[in-house]
């Protein structure tokens, strides 16, 4: 095995490739697929770096799964001459100025043109198939590394400036390695997942986003019939972001609670939408709080991105911050919510301390989540997977559903989070393996109105036909009594789809990828084309 430890220790920085060295000691074990190093010093050591390298012989017609940082993050299958979006090109002061960076890895992983990366999973689909699995992701997320041009993979612990105390037993990796794909593999329940069920919901943001009030919400609830389960409040309740127990009462002036009652009376469960690690700048929070907010080396609260008046990370460490979100959570709780969207959660872990990875940071803040709200049933969204896995019931595996395809044109050179149907289409494909094996995958909404959106008819069609083979949530934001003929008898073929398709398959084909299934002992097979957003029967 072929390894680089770089450390600090005393002082002195030290390269350590050698399982015996004189400078700390390095136990390495095997047992089948499964590899682990750790790590024990008698004196406190600072982890610089740490990585195992392979070697690798990618071919020509070699396909690459990279699982992208966080929800939003696009995670495809990349052929061997294929590059990620580096944000990092963009001007400084862009950057700075919307904290593009902060929304996925960029601001603490470096990208090189020849290397392609993902998290915690990663697979080479060709003539030699292999599957790399982190079990070590409640310490440290494991970066994969494909260097196409060196030929090898290299993996990478992220724990950089990590210090380890003396005499403490540090497990730097854990993996597995299976010549093998995931779609041939049996994964092991082994995270005391309880999935509860499948969900068709209706969300109040993808038509009426933050323009929401009282006799809006009323209207969109009277319009669901019985094959629905869920109805959620999203963004636009709240006066800002961040002051959750702030109901804006020019829009809601009776409060919630009416419309968690009715939509209980229609059998329905309710839903409300939150982001409790993160707040924005003309939010009462970040003016009268400050000792809430999370804080870069020079003191300065830290910028997350950009949405509404920008918005900023809470510091889960300080106890007063921690009650609030606790407080916030459990008004919601006590409301008569059933459902909680918790959205933005890769803000809570963009600055762990010198004992802490990004990884335990967000273990330690995705579990006190699910402590609180306890049977609730929780959406994840804007949130690092493998963290989601054994506190979330469903996650969003993709980003935001646009109106038009592919966002508008600038936004194509942003970061690799960014709002568009055209990603998250080929997300809810490519991550479909994680479905009802770590969690119940959100694949966004589908949206087949003819009003306030560009997509065309057949984009839309294709939207929910993928939405309904390979996810376990269904959600629209449309008013479905407004749907002609056309588009009632597509929302029952979708129905069909979600609750009964079986033998589900996909396979990458230059631009397109073919998708097949059946359905009521008839089989189909279609071509997806995720240039033009299109389905074409097969």
């Amino acid at each position: 095995m072929e390894f680089l430890i770089d450390i600090e220790k005393n002082g002195k920085k030290y390269k350590i490739k050698s399982l015996y060295n004189d400078v700390c000691k390095l136990k390495y074990s095997k047992v089948g697929n499964n590899e682990i190093l750790t790590i024990k010093s008698d004196e406190n050591i600072k982890i610089n770096k740490a990585t195992i390298t392979i070697p690798f012989s990618y071919k020509s017609d070699d396909l690459i799964f990279c699982n992208g940082y966080q929800s939003w993050t696009d995670s495809f299958l990349y052929s061997k001459n294929d590059r990620l979006k580096n944000v990092s090109r963009l001007p400084k002061g862009l950057l700075k100025f919307y904290g593009f960076k902060m929304y996925g890895d960029s601001y603490f992983k470096k990208y090189h043109d020849n290397v392609i990366h993902g998290y915690d999973i990663s697979y080479i689909e060709g003539k030699h198939n292999l599957t790399i699995m982190n079990d070590n992701f409640r310490n440290n997320y494991l970066i994969i590394n494909h260097d196409k041009l060196l030929k090898k993979i290299i993996l990478e612990a992220d724990c950089k400036d990590l210090i380890i105390p003396k005499d403490k037993e540090y497990r730097l990796f854990n993996y597995y390695i299976i010549e093998d794909i995931p779609a041939n593999l049996e994964f092991n329940n082994n995270f005391n997942l309880d999935f509860k069920k499948k969900i068709i919901g209706y969300t109040s943001w993808y038509n009426h986003y933050q323009n929401i009030n009282e006799e809006i919400v009323s209207e969109c609830l009277d319009h669901l019939d019985s094959r629905f389960n869920l109805f959620q409040i999203d963004d636009g309740y709240e006066t800002f972001v961040g002051d959750w127990l702030d109901i804006d009462q020019n829009k809601f002036p009776n409060g919630l609670k009416p419309l968690v009652d009715k939509a209980h009376e229609k059998n329905l469960m309710a839903g409300i939408w939150l982001a409790p690690f993160v707040c924005e700048k003309n939010s009462k929070l970040f003016k009268e709080h400050p000792e809430y907010l999370l804080k870069n080396d020079k003191g300065k609260p830290i910028k997350c991105g950009s949405n509404w008046s920008s918005f900023y990370a809470l510091d889960f460490d300080n106890l007063d911050a921690r009650n609030y979100i606790k407080k916030s959570l459990k008004y919601f709780m006590d409301l008569g919510f059933d459902f909680f969207k918790l959205d933005f959660l890769y803000a809570v872990n963009v600055k762990p301390k010198l004992f802490e990875t990004h990884s335990s940071l967000a273990t330690r803040a995705y579990s006190f989540l699910r402590e609180v709200l306890k049977d609730k049933l929780i959406l994840g969204c804007g949130a690092v997977i493998s963290n989601s896995i054994g506190n979330f019931d469903y996650l969003r595996v993709g980003p935001d559903v646009s109106l038009i395809f592919d966002d508008v044109w600038f936004m194509k050179y942003m970061h690799r989070e960014r709002i568009s149907t055209k990603i998250t289409i080929q997300n809810t494909i490519y991550r479909s393996f994680f479905d009802g094996k770590l969690f119940l995958n959100d694949p966004d909404v589908f949206l087949l109105r003819d009003d306030n959106i560009s997509l065309s008819f057949e984009q839309r069609k294709a939207l929910i036909i993928i939405n309904s083979l390979f996810g376990s949530v269904l959600m629209t934001s449309d008013d479905i009594k407004s749907y002609d003929d056309k588009k009632k008898e597509l929302l029952d073929f979708a129905l069909d789809i979600f609750n009964n398709a079986k033998n589900k398959k996909y396979k990458k084909d230059g631009k397109n990828i073919i998708i097949s299934f059946d359905l009521n002992d008839k089989k189909y097979k279609y071509i997806y084309d995720t240039k033009k957003g299109v389905l074409v029967n097969g």
